[in-house]
């Protein structure tokens, strides 16, 4: 499918969802708030069902919400680790008294916080198929099938897949930057516009992992 018809499907999809339906606008609100349950919704968009789902099962939502909470954090062990080592060596460095030594401490840190950043961003790509294959198979060992989610980027080619997430994030961003220029209720309407957000996105990663006939 065609970056274009996915942003579109995902539109209509979200508008569907939310349109006339208050009840359910006002309770995936309360769910930002309490955070793993928009998670646990989000997990049952990015199951592809059709419509948006309702909000029928606020305990499997939740279970469903630290579900994904224990998978990116796992995800993001690596990074973090790096982060630590880099911290470390830095303050370790930067407390010489040797003008040379903290120096070289500064640049050896500034190094490993790019190292660390280019290693989020590659363990993002793969976590965002990762999540899709947890709300599918609902294991979260399949979050981590890297097989299976290296084998679903290659289908949908990695040139295409990355451009399509970028596509995704510069949409919300723009809509997020404009919302917050509006004076004193520019960030209400961005937290009030959150579940469209969740249900849009969520939608449009789910059509970006069907264009690779991956069930």
């Amino acid at each position: 499918m065609e970056i274009g018809a996915m942003l579109s499907d995902s539109l209509e999809y979200t508008k569907e969802g939310l349109m006339d339906k208050w009840v359910k606008w006002i309770l995936l609100i309360i769910s930002v708030i309490i955070f793993p349950l928009i998670l646990g919704y989000m997990l049952k968009v990015l199951k592809g069902t059709t419509p948006a789902p309702e909000i029928d099962d606020w305990v499997g939502m939740f279970i469903d919400g630290i579900k994904v909470i224990i998978v990116e954090f796992i995800y993001m062990i690596p990074v973090m680790i790096v982060m630590f080592l880099v911290a470390g060596g830095s303050v370790l460095g930067m407390a010489s008294q040797d003008p040379g030594v903290a120096m070289a401490a500064m640049g050896a840190a500034g190094l490993g916080f790019l190292v660390a950043a280019v290693l989020a961003l590659i363990i993002s790509l793969i976590a965002v198929i990762g999540l899709v294959r947890l709300a599918r198979t609902d294991s979260i060992g399949e979050a981590f099938n890297f097989s299976a989610i290296l084998d679903t980027i290659g289908q949908i080619g990695w040139v295409t897949y990355i451009i399509a997430l970028i596509v995704l994030y510069i949409v919300l961003a723009v809509i997020s930057f404009i919302l917050g220029l509006i004076p004193v209720i520019g960030w209400l309407l961005i937290f009030i516009l959150y579940p469209a957000f969740y249900i849009f996105g969520s939608r449009y990663i789910s059509l970006l992992y069907d264009s690779a006939g991956t069930a």
